[in-house]
This record gives structure tokens, sequence and C-alpha cells, in this order.
């Protein structure tokens, strides 16, 4: 093994995010490793929320939550309400639940009764009545269990982006990562096409064994070096810009996200301990960034206020190879789906853990390239699918970009398939593994978003009235008892 230095062009919460995992994984065996960062660049430094995948990331590094929760002012997250995204009558909205080991008490009703409910009978089919998170959530209480309550709960954070980019970049520095302030102004190749060395501005070269691109939508290394070609995923995922607002904290502090549909997008509302992030993610193609901003200010009651709005736009899509030669690209240079679900971070450390798992299977060599980039491919073109099927299923026509959005028919075959085994009664369970995605997003979450949604067939006959309300007494009673267990949120953070 040759292998010994390896360089991050760009920080970020993606870069640092990168170089803190591979310096766990090889800072033992001799690697050394760099950060190049500009400080001309800045950060897109609005992706606030994540999914339970962020825990694992810091439970790996050994980092507590008391370190690093209060320094980015980080809330815990029970999951995400979709609100107004229906468009029919008695679906104002859903919670897409972050499930729990105690779920499983009650999973077998979820399923039998949202089953029955595909079978065109009137059965108790609500997502949102069988998971403790949604209770949490309502509640505003944060997900961390007593000492003497048996059953973990799952959970993701909301956080200041920009905070927890520098947090890292401070950790991975003090741990011995080398972190060189520069603008690259060249790249130059091996006479066999790998990458050499960068060229910066003052004319210093850095060198290094393999490169890791965290450079942003522009993928300095990936796409404009090495000429990886950019898969759009515009004709599936029209929303390419967003705007955001800040606000004021409220006493009380939710447990949750907030998706809310807007008329050419949605806007999300994440609380974070020091105030409230806002933001609406629209197509350009329906409306202009000053309608935007407008509807969002509307909506926040700032139309008088002097706060500025920060205004951002978003490639939409992913590399046709996430590691081309002694190249990774990792962040918004491998691709962004856009942020309805928290994935970017999520994707960012799957395919940073992904790639140390293949590089080391095959001894350090590109043994291995192929099927890491035919994974990491499935990894975003499945969550994409999930995400299609949020506009796809809405019922709204009360603008263009919705009607347009639901007669969509580029959609993939998979996707469709999962449509059809839902409608037609199917084993959906079953249709979800048959279509290896089930890994990307579980039975309960598509049952969550397509029950939500009121995707269901007409109905033909009843179930027992009297059995349906006995189930549902009890899911409720036992959510509640177990609720007990949990603090308040914001006393709970303010006593860490």
């Amino acid at each position: 093994m040759t292998m010994k230095k390896i360089v991050v062009l760009g920080g970020g919460t993606a870069g640092w995010m990168t170089v803190s995992l591979l310096h766990h994984a090889w800072a033992s065996k001799g690697f050394q490793f760099a950060v190049v960062e500009s400080a001309n660049v800045p950060t897109i430094g609005v992706g606030e929320g994540s999914t339970p995948a962020l825990k694992q990331f810091f439970d790996k590094l050994g980092i507590a939550e008391s370190e690093w929760m209060p320094a980015c002012a980080a809330t815990y997250k029970c999951g995400i309400r979709f609100a107004n995204w229906a468009g029919r009558a008695g679906y104002d909205s859903y919670f897409h639940p972050f499930t729990s080991t105690l779920d499983n008490n009650v999973l077998g009703y979820f399923h039998h009764h949202i089953n029955a409910r595909r079978q065109g009978h009137n059965s108790y089919r609500a997502p949102d009545d069988y998971f403790l998170a949604n209770v949490l959530a309502e509640q505003h209480q944060a997900p961390k269990e007593s000492e003497s309550f048996p059953f973990e709960q799952s959970y993701g954070y909301h956080f200041d982006a920009a905070a927890l980019g520098h947090f890292l970049k401070q950790r991975a520095i003090r741990q011995g990562v080398e972190h060189i302030e520069a603008d690259v102004e060249q790249v130059q190749l091996t006479t066999q096409g790998d990458i050499r060395q960068l060229v910066t501005h003052n004319h210093n070269a850095i060198e290094a064994d393999f490169f890791v691109d965290c450079s942003g939508f522009k993928s300095l290394l990936l796409q404009g070096t090495l000429q990886v070609p950019f898969v759009s995923y515009a004709n599936a995922l029209f929303n390419d810009a967003a705007v955001t607002l800040p606000t004021q904290s409220t006493d009380f502090l939710p447990s949750l996200t907030t998706s809310t549909a807007m008329t050419n997008g949605w806007r999300w509302h994440i609380p974070l301990t020091n105030r409230v992030g806002n933001g609406y993610v629209y197509s350009s193609q329906y409306c202009n960034s000053d309608d935007a901003e407008f509807e969002l200010r509307q909506q926040l009651g700032l139309l008088d206020s002097a706060i500025e709005a920060k205004h951002l736009k978003m490639k939409v899509g992913r590399v046709a190879e996430h590691w081309r030669r002694n190249c990774l690209a990792v962040g918004l240079s491998q691709g962004f789906i856009e942020p309805l679900e928290a994935t970017a971070l999520m994707l960012v450390q799957y395919t940073v853990e992904n790639f140390i798992l293949a590089f080391e299977k095959g001894n350090f060599t590109d043994t291995n390239r192929n099927q890491f980039n035919s994974n990491i491919n499935a990894q975003f073109d499945g969550i994409r699918d999930y995400i299609v099927a949020h506009y796809k299923t809405s019922g709204r026509k009360d603008s263009q970009y919705w009607r347009d959005n639901g007669q969509n028919d580029q959609l993939s075959d998979s996707l469709r398939y999962v449509f059809q085994s839902w409608m037609q009664g199917k084993d959906f369970s079953e249709a979800l593994r048959k279509q290896g995605i089930d890994r990307f997003y579980s039975d309960v979450s598509w049952m969550c978003l397509l029950t939500g949604m009121g995707v269901l067939p007409p109905l033909a006959a009843g179930e027992s009235t009297i059995q349906v309300e006995q189930d549902r007494r009890w899911i409720a009673e036992f959510l509640r008892r177990s609720s007990l267990n949990f603090p308040d949120h914001r006393t709970y953070l303010t006593a860490q």
C-alpha cells in the first residue's frame, strides 16, 4: 500500500464530516489528511435538519451530545409533519416519524388497519396515531427516555449548519488534520489522468495520493477536471431555488420539522435553541425570487421586517460516477436531492462510510470502484423516488405548479411499480423488497406517506366498528403512558 496522503478540497459541514470519518478510520494506518478551504467561497449553510443517521456519526466518533449540541444551537427531531400537501378533504397533515423498538408493540395494528383500508374497508388508518414519535412531537418533548424506560427512541437533530461545520473543523484540526486556507486556481493531472496536485493562487502546489471533492455545486475536481457527467433530476423534481428567513424562537420548543406546502413548492420550519430557521423551496419555472420571498414573508408575518432574506439556487441530481480515478466527490459536488426529507448529510455519511469499506476491501485500490458507484447511485435514485412520491400523490390543483406535478409522468419503473402495488392491494412490504428500495425508506415510511396523502381506493365494506374503536383507544392509552417517560424538550436541553 503506497497511499499516504488524502486532501479534501472544500470545508463546510460536508468537508469536515468527510475528513472526520476518514481520519477516524485511517489515521492509525499512517495516513495524513489536509483540508483546503477558501476564505472567499461561502458555504451554503442552510441544511439544518438530519435523519437519525447523524446520531450514528457522532456515536462513531465518540462525540457526546453535551459537547456538540450547545455549540450548534441544536435541538432534537422526532420526525417531520407535512401540512397542506394532500389537497384532499380530511387530510390536512400527516407525520413521518422516526420509529423506536417500542413501536413494535403497535406495528401489527398499523399494518392490519392500513392494509384493510387498502382493501376498501372502513378501517382505522390515521398513521399519526400509531407512533410514539408523533406523541412526543405534539407535546414538545425530547426523545430522551428515562433510565427506567427499556425502549430507546430513534431521533434526528436540528442544528446551525455553519456552527456544526466550525465545530467539526476545530475538532479535526486538534486531532492533527492540516488546514490550508487557499484558493485553488489550477488542477494538474498525471500522464495517466489522475489528479496530481492543486495549484493555489500564490502558486503553491498541494500534492496528494487521493483527493476528495467537497467544492460544492461547482464540483471543481470530479465534474470540472475529470469531466464526470451530471445526471439531472429536473424532469422529476421541479424545485431549483430557495429563500430563507430566520425568526425568533418561541417559549415552547417543538421537537419536529414542519414542512408546509406553498403555492409553488413548500416551506420548512426548523426550531433551534436560539432562533427558528424558515425557508421556501420553490421552482423558478413557476415564480421568481421576489414573488417567493414575498409569499414567505407573508406567511411569517414579516412583510414590513428589515430582516434580510438569503436566496439560493439548487442543482438537483447526481453525478454518473462518485468515484473516478483518484478522486471521490462528497456532498453538493456529487449531487443534491432537495431538502424535503433532510437527506443531505445522510448521503455524505453514507458515501464516505461506504467508500471506506470499499477502499479497504480492495486493499486501497480501485478494485471495488464500480460496485461502489452503483451502490451510491442506487441510494440517490431511491431517495429521489420517495421525494417524487410526495409531489406525484398530492391532490392540490390550486396552481399550475401543483397541477403539473400531479400530471408528471417522468417516474422510474420502480416508483410506478410501488404505486401499482399500493392501489391494487398487493403485499406492499414485499413489493418494496422486490424493488430493493425498502433499504432506503421502510414500508412504514411509504405507508405513512401514501395514507397521509389520502391515496386510497374507494370504500367498499366496513370492519367491525367496535373492534376498530377498541384498537384506537388501546393504542392511544399505550402511547400516552409511554410518553410519561420523556422530558420537556427545552427543559431537557437547558439542563444539559
